[in-house]
């Protein structure tokens, strides 16, 4: 008697098992058709379908735009090794942008290139600059299909890169890049800016430096990418610089105050100094934020450890010493020659020559291109309180093992490089 009523007893508990069991599995179910639906969801919100009753028409305007852009099959670089997809999705800025618009809020852009594994910076960057911005973006392999898809996400959850940020891309020329219909698993779990960013995160360590391409045989063209970004926008006035580096905040208004005081000369390029700022610091928005950052080493001049005799020209003590005097409205704090091998970063006027493609992977190719506004004639004014930062200090070892065998066969590049620009410019008495 006593076994039967065990027996019974384990029957009960056996069955509510089965049945907490059963309704778990029943609860599971329904949680992965739920999230099923909301994945289909969000698929369909990206991609929208015009049979649909409450399509988005600004994302299908989207859409068809980037359709478009991919349809054309892009156009080869001058060397035929790189294919480039100029304006593959174009902000609503330059898309709305009519002829005789206001000319002020176009009048300086920020234009720069970076891998897929560094486009994570475009999210700071854009919260700093808030004005136009020109991208360029080189992709690899499988890269080709993250990017596109990531990009086209970026302009559907981001409302501030929507509105101002021109993307281009460039890659291989035997690499085609299609439209992201098919790729589901790159726009699983994203609901918003913030997964948008949080994916590009995950790509972030793959290479190391310009070492692509698994053995780190891809020479990553930044050259090519940096005119490709600058022809991206039709700014009268721009900057170009590295995707992990941030510009004074209202750089912008300031500068435009500048020209409108002071209409700046045809041979003219505007220096922003340039600094690095230790990975763990927020960056500076003003001079005076950095200069305290400065005095304590949080900041250094940009190269310093690796290459200072490229930013030494810049003249840091001359600049940082103009805090102490007080600061008005941005002006030129003074005006210099370029010499060998300053490469400074600067505004320039829109018609300044551009940067030589032959330059790839790394060395030379910024100084080339200092190297010859100084023989073309150009003078360079350091500008009295704006600047640029680069994200990290920048450390010996942190480079990929190539990075000597380039800088050699760059630097050999270079001496023909400037032999050529005696041809290119027969009376000017200046040399680099």
């Amino acid at each position: 008697m006593h076994l039967s009523k065990k027996c019974s007893a384990f029957k009960v508990v056996l069955g509510a098992l089965v049945l907490v069991a059963l309704l778990q599995m029943i609860y599971l179910s329904f949680l992965s058709k739920l999230h099923g639906k909301q994945q289909r969801y969000r698929y369909s919100e990206l991609f929208g379908t015009s049979g649909k009753k409450n399509a988005n028409p600004e994302k299908n305007s989207r859409k068809e735009r980037l359709r478009y852009s991919l349809s054309t099959g892009g156009i080869f670089d001058p060397t035929g090794q790189y294919r480039v997809y100029k304006n593959l999705i174009k902000s609503d800025f330059s898309t709305n942008q009519k002829p005789g618009a206001d000319a002020n809020s176009h009048f300086l852009a920020l234009a720069t290139h970076t891998s897929i594994n560094n486009l994570h910076h475009l999210n700071s960057l854009v919260e700093r600059w808030q004005n136009p911005l020109s991208v360029a973006i080189f992709a690899h392999g499988q890269d080709v299909k993250f990017a596109t898809a990531l990009v086209y996400a970026l302009t559907i959850f981001c409302p501030q890169i929507q509105a101002l940020v021109d993307f281009h891309l460039v890659c291989h020329s035997g690499q085609m890049a299609s439209f992201p219909e098919q790729d589901r698993e790159h726009f699983t779990g994203l609901e918003d800016c913030a997964a948008v960013f949080a994916r590009l995160e995950t790509h972030r360590d793959k290479y190391q430096n310009y070492a692509i391409g698994g053995n780190g045989n891809v020479s990553y063209p930044n050259n090519l990418l940096r005119n490709v970004a600058r022809g991206g926008t039709e700014a009268n006035y721009i900057l170009v610089i590295d995707i992990d580096m941030a510009p004074s905040a209202e750089l912008h208004q300031q500068f435009l105050a500048l020209v409108m005081r002071r209409e700046p000369a045809t041979d003219e390029v505007f220096v922003l100094p340039a600094f690095e700022i230790r990975h763990v610091r927020k960056m500076p928005a003003t001079k005076s934020e950095l200069v305290q950052l400065y005095q304590v080493g949080e900041v250094r001049p940009f190269y310093e450890e690796l290459c200072p005799r490229c930013q030494a020209p810049t003249n840091y003590s001359q600049w940082v010493n103009r805090h102490s005097q007080g600061l008005g409205p941005l002006d030129v704090a003074y005006t210099l020659s370029w010499v060998d091998p300053w490469e400074p970063f600067y505004i320039g006027h829109r018609t300044v020559p551009l940067y030589d493609e032959n330059f790839r992977q790394y060395g030379f190719n910024r100084i080339s291109q200092a190297c010859e506004l100084h023989v073309a004639g150009y003078r360079f004014s350091v500008l009295n309180a704006a600047f640029v930062v680069h994200k990290g200090f920048k450390v010996q070892g942190e480079f990929h093992s190539r990075k000597d065998e380039e800088n050699r066969r760059n630097r050999l590049l270079f001496r023909s490089f400037k032999e050529g620009l005696k041809t290119k410019y027969p009376s000017s008495p200046r040399r680099c």
